[in-house]
């Protein structure tokens, strides 16, 4: 999708909770391509979802849930489809969305996007015009689309953030696949996915 055009993301129907319940590793690829979409009190922002993150559970070190269930990360252990936002560093909030069958904690996390509305938004959020430092890395991504603790928990399908489907004419993601980054444990698990040739990408 290209900034200024007609038709928006969200005229389009939601992915489901079908969508987000299957293999998390798919998810995370599969997203790649797809619409963030934020329906907040201040106005509407979109992004196009250029690079993802897979946590697999108890089984991954670098997964929260791989350290049991706590408070901060129960909603790991709900069913697919939901917000998963999380403090990192005391400062920047991280978004996810949890995924796979309910007694698996998985989630992916969204790392960029492709700013396509809400420019003015993100801009005025993120205190810079620079297209390419709105969403590129979670942190800045979370800022800019107006992401925060209370966003928790809330559905991905019928709250405030949902996701859709690309749109009519948009070209198919090449995807890259590569160690994810940011992280202490299992730093060569191939689990990281976004889009080659993206300039808004956070790390290639």
């Amino acid at each position: 999708m290209k900034v200024g055009v007609d038709l928006y993301p969200w005229e389009q129907v939601p992915l489901g909770y079908d969508f987000f319940a299957r293999d998390t590793k798919k998810v995370a690829c599969e997203l790649l391509g797809t619409y963030m979409v934020h329906f907040s009190p201040e106005g509407v922002t979109a992004g196009r979802v250029v690079e993802t993150e897979a946590y697999l559970g108890p089984s991954d070190p670098a997964c929260h849930s791989a350290r049991g269930r706590t408070e901060r990360n129960a909603v790991m252990f709900g069913p697919a489809g939901f917000v998963y936002v999380y403090l990192i560093y005391g400062v920047h909030y991280c978004i996810n969305i949890t995924t796979d069958k309910p007694e698996v904690p998985a989630a992916v996390l969204i790392r960029a996007l492709e700013p396509v509305a809400g420019l003015e938004l993100m801009q005025r959020r993120r205190g810079t015009h620079k297209l390419k430092e709105l969403c590129r890395g979670p942190g800045r991504l979370a800022q800019a689309m107006g992401i925060t603790r209370e966003l928790n928990g809330t559905s991905a399908i019928e709250g405030p953030i949902r996701f859709y489907p690309p749109l009519p004419g948009d070209p198919r993601p090449d995807i890259v696949v590569a160690p994810r980054i940011g992280i202490r444990e299992a730093t060569d698990w191939l689990l990281r996915y976004y889009v080659r040739g993206s300039p808004f990408v956070s790390y290639k």
